[in-house]
């Protein structure tokens, strides 16, 4: 039995191992990117706007709460998007005295551009693997961030 429990330690530290590269590398390479449309939005930025577009429009509570964040990280964040024209605020039809975001055409066309470089890049990266390879991967990584999110929920 000890033999299986060793087995399993290595392999999960191989996991954590790889996932901590995942995310070093993965900044990395967004940032060495030859192309503009990498940078036309910061990380931040780009993941409030997914999130708008997928989600519609939220108050700023509601948004804090979905992304894991504090809320006052979320107003700063969102203050500097509605000065960058990204996202804007309109009263909370559900509270008269809040407001609600939501992403601006110029928010949603930065967005994709973002998106349509990220795809590209992560097509020429996994250009040597096969389409069920991809897929396998799409789906891993599905349900590690499906786990992870859970696990921040029940916190």
């Amino acid at each position: 039995m000890r033999d299986d429990a060793n087995a399993e330690d290595v392999t999960l530290g191989r996991i954590e191992t790889e996932v901590a590269l995942l995310m070093r590398l993965g900044e990395a390479t967004r940032r060495a990117s030859g192309t503009a449309e990498h940078r036309v939005l910061d990380r931040a930025a780009y993941v409030i706007l997914r999130h708008l577009a997928a989600a519609g429009p939220q108050n700023v509570s509601a948004l804090a709460t979905r992304l894991n964040l504090d809320g006052s990280t979320v107003t700063r964040q969102v203050s500097a998007m509605q000065r960058d024209g990204l996202i804007a605020r309109t009263p909370d039809p559900a509270d008269g005295r809040g407001t609600v975001i939501s992403p601006t055409a110029a928010g949603l066309q930065r967005m994709a551009a973002v998106r349509a470089a990220r795809t590209r890049l992560y097509g020429d990266i996994l250009a040597g693997w096969t389409p069920d390879d991809r897929e396998s991967l799409a789906d891993l990584l599905h349900r590690l961030n499906d786990a992870l999110e859970s696990r921040t929920r029940r916190r």
